[in-house]
Parts: structure tokens; C-alpha cells; sequence
């Protein structure tokens, strides 16, 4: 399909509609970012449900028939409308949970007061992935009453939490889901005023990793010498896990290569906050090292504090070991791959245990055919420049898990993020010009998948 499906004045009645309903769009995507719904134990989960309750208001507010659905997880709200007779399905992804805000020191005004300071909207959710389901609400808005195809909302509770619960969401309420057309709304685009289609996603695998050296704490100045330490024991092992150059060293893992984007190591720089004078790992090009080859951080270690540590040989110590992995590897590969590189490398005969703590698979789309085409079009539409092709170094493994169920489906990994949004991070943020823009792009994609030959 070309841009020639709709006429350029439909395309501006859309755009000029979109802009009519932002600030009520706004409006609702502030009142929702207020909600602290994180979904993470620890945290007050009944602020989880009211969030669930303010989606399916809004849902509702649209014409949809909506239910609350709980299989053994957080709330997930789905809510559908039919379209015309013959027209297309489309799903239409989000999620209603956010990370935790982290410190309140960190963050410029309050996480989850939305603030707006030069042009970009602040606060925990506001882009991830809170403005992913007032996309949605915004594009059912613009065809309030006329819809060109039958829309199904699915907004999950539990994704920044591993979302446990979906394959049992996906196997009872399947039926519910199914359609022609997804898009997945929880992604980023390349930069500001340049659209992206995600492509690829790598995969996950992360597990604790615990050393023993000792049944019990004893003095470190009268063991000290001949006695090994848990920490000094971990420390070893975990330094085997690079290479001198930087790549990962466990062997048998996939390496891919990235889409052809000029991506310097200025941007990458800039954009992560190196510090000056700290060098890039690893080797080959740098968004294959983001994009499709494998990398590997500690994320926690359970030993004593600086503050609260004592002249003690420290008889056990334990670390959190995260690990992306090349779209196409299967994870639990790769987590053996990984549990034998710990086996054959924990030094001086120190006792070892490895948990799998949690495991996602990678994402790959043949990323051609109608929806893709109309698809691209909407995002020239809407931003007067046609999309890239991207990869994306984080995991979604629900994405995988829709692919899966769905194999017919054309999936379209979009997003609202840009590289300065900080999902996960203090100060999250969300562009609100590009906000615009993709309100458009996607009120502009139901409209060309509605008119598609039958």
C-alpha cells in the first residue's frame, strides 16, 4: 500500500483533530501518571487497581465493552468495539504499571506530580507507558463514532514486574485478543522528529550467582593470607564474564548485526552520560553491541556495606547478573551457557550456587506486507518523514509471547519514548511534540488499515 490509500484531505482532517483533542488527552494522561501504580511487591498495590479502574473509565468513556481481568497477576483491563462489517481487527497494547520513582532526591519535582518544563512532560509513567495508552485513547477519539476497524484494547498490570500472568491472559482470554493488526505500544523512536518501527529485541536472562568459601565469619588479620574471602572469591569470577576488550566471554552465545543507522559514539555518549575519559566496551559496531550481540551487567551484590563492613572474611556473597542476549538465541541456552562459564571459572574450589532468577525470549519481525506498508506511511504522515528500521538492546519478551500466539498478526513495535525520555530513571519524561505525533500516526493507521482492500 502507498500514501495514496487516504486523501491528503483526510489525512489533515485527522491531524487537525488530534490537535483538537489534546489537551483533553493531556488532561487524562496527567491524572493517570498521578496514580503510583508499581506493581512491584513492596509497593501499595491498591494503587495497581485504581489505575486499572481510571484505564477502563477511559475505556469505556470510548463505546468499548470493558472487563477487569485478574489470572493470578496484577489488573489487566481489555475492552473492545466492533468495527464495520468485513473491516480488520486491531489490538492495541500498553501497560498501566510504572517502576518504582527511586529516590525523591533525584528527581527535578515530584514523580508523580506531571510538571511541564520545556516542552516535555516529567514524571514516573508519563511516557512509560502511561502516554502509550492515551495514544490509544487519543486515536479512538479522533474517530469518535466511526470507527474504520473493530479495536481491541489490552492494557497490562504487570509488565514492568516480568509479566507472569500474560501466558495464562493470552491461553483464557485469547479469543478476545485476537486480530489482524497489533501494535504495541511500549517502545521508542529513533530521535526527536524521526518515527521508528522496532524490529528486533534482544532477549533476557538474569540469575544469582552465590560463592561460599567458609561455614561461618572468622578474623580477616589472623585468616587473612592463606584463607580466600566470598567477596574476593566473587569478584574473580565475575571479572571472567568480559574479555580484556569488553565482549562478553562466555562462549556459544548468538551475535547478530544492527540495522545501518549512523549512530556515532559522540550520540552514545551523550545520550547515556559517559563519564570523559571513560572508554566504550566490547568490539564491532556499536549498535551491534546495543542491538543484537549479547552483553552482561551486575545489577546487584549482596555483601557487606562500606559503612557497616567489619575485619571479617566474609563467608558468603552473591550477585544479580543480568544479560541480553541476540534476538534469535533461545534463553535457556543461554542461561546454561552462562552456568557452565561459572562452573569452569569460580576460582580456589569455592562452593557455587547459580538461580535462574527470570528468562525472556528476543523478538525478530519480517518486518514487510500491508500492515508494515501502511504503517510506515501513517509515520510519514504524521511526522513528514519516513520511519527507520530500529533495534532495541532492552527486552519485552511479551512481544514474543503476542508472536507466538498470534503468528497471522502483523505486529508493530512502536513507541512514545525518545532517547532523552530516562524511562526507569529519575526524571522520566515525555516529549510532547512527539507525543502529538504519534497520536496522529497512530489515529492515521486505523484509518489506512480500515481502508484496505477486504
Amino acid at each position: 500500500m502507498t500514501n495514496e490509500t487516504l486523501s491528503p484531505a483526510r489525512i489533515e482532517e485527522i491531524r487537525t483533530r488530534v490537535a483538537e483533542l489534546l489537551p483533553a488527552v493531556r488532561a487524562d494522561l496527567e491524572a493517570l501518571t498521578r496514580i503510583p501504580s508499581v506493581s512491584l511487591d513492596a509497593f501499595d498495590q491498591t494503587h495497581v487497581e485504581a489505575s486499572a479502574e481510571a484505564t477502563a473509565a477511559l475505556l469505556r468513556a470510548e463505546g468499548l465493552d470493558v472487563e477487569i481481568v485478574r489470572e493470578g497477576g496484577r489488573p489487566a483491563v481489555i475492552g473492545h468495539i466492533d468495527g464495520p462489517e468485513g473491516a480488520p481487527t486491531v489490538m492495541l497494547y500498553a501497560h498501566h504499571d510504572v517502576q518504582p520513582p527511586g529516590d525523591d532526591a533525584d528527581w527535578d519535582s515530584p514523580a508523580f506530580e506531571p510538571t511541564e518544563r520545556d516542552g516535555r512532560l516529567y514524571g514516573r509513567g508519563a511516557a512509560d507507558d502511561k502516554a502509550g495508552i492515551m495514544a490509544h485513547v487519543a486515536a479512538l477519539r479522533a474517530h469518535s463514532g466511526e470507527l474504520p476497524v473493530g479495536v481491541t484494547v489490552f492494557v497490562e498490570g504487570e509488565e514492568e514486574i516480568g509479566s507472569n500472568s500474560l501466558a495464562t491472559i493470552l491461553e483464557r482470554h485469547g479469543d478476545k485478543l485476537a486480530a489482524d493488526a497489533i501494535v504495541l505500544a511500549d517502545s521508542m523512536n529513533w530521535d526527536i522528529g524521526t518515527p521508528a518501527l522496532t524490529t528486533t529485541l534482544r532477549g533476557l536472562v538474569r540469575a544469582v550467582v552465590t560463592v561460599r568459601t567458609l561455614d561461618h565469619g572468622v578474623h580477616s588479620g589472623m585468616f587473612g593470607g592463606p584463607v580466600p574471602d566470598a567477596v574476593t572469591a566473587l569478584v574473580r569470577l565475575l571479572a571472567t564474564l568480559h574479555d580484556e576488550a569488553g565482549d562478553v566471554a562466555v562462549a556459544g552465545l548468538s551475535a547478530g548485526t544492527a540495522s545501518d543507522l549512523d549512530y556515532s559514539e559522540a550520540r552514545l555518549r551523550e545520550e547515556s552520560g559517559l563519564l570523559d575519559g571513560v572508554s566504550l566496551i566490547g568490539t564491532g559496531g556499536i549498535l551491534d553491541r546495543q542491538w543484537t550481540k549479547p552483553s552482561l551487567t551486575v545489577i546487584g551484590l549482596d555483601v557487606p556495606s562500606v559503612a557497616r563492613s567489619s575485619n571479617t572474611l566474609v563467608p558468603s556473597a552473591s550477585a544479580k547478573i543480568s544479560m541480553r542476549i541476540a534476538p534469535d538465541q533461545d534463553p535457556s541456552r543461554a542461561y546454561e551457557l552462562l552456568a557452565e562459564h561459572l562452573r569452569a571459572n569460580v576460582p580456589w574450589g569455592a562452593h557455587l550456587a547459580i538461580e535462574l532468577d527470570d528468562e525472556g525470549q528476543g523478538f525478530s519481525a519480517d518486518a514487510q506486507g500491508p500492515v508494515y506498508d501502511e504503517a510506515r506511511a501513517a509515520f510519514t504522515d504524521a511526522w513528514g518523514r519516513e520511519p527507520v528500521d530500529i533495534g532495541v538492546g532492552g527486552s519485552i519478551p511479551f512481544v514474543a509471547a503476542f508472536a507466538e500466539k498470534f503468528p497471522e498478526a502483523g505486529i508493530l513495535v512502536t513507541g512514545v519514548e525518545d532517547p532523552d525520555t530516562r524511562a526507569h530513571g529519575a526524571n522520566e519524561s515525555l516529549h510532547l511534540g512527539e507525543f502529538e505525533r504519534v497520536c496522529v500516526a497512530e489515529a492515521i493507521l486505523l484509518a489506512r488499515l480500515g481502508a484496505m482492500p477486504r
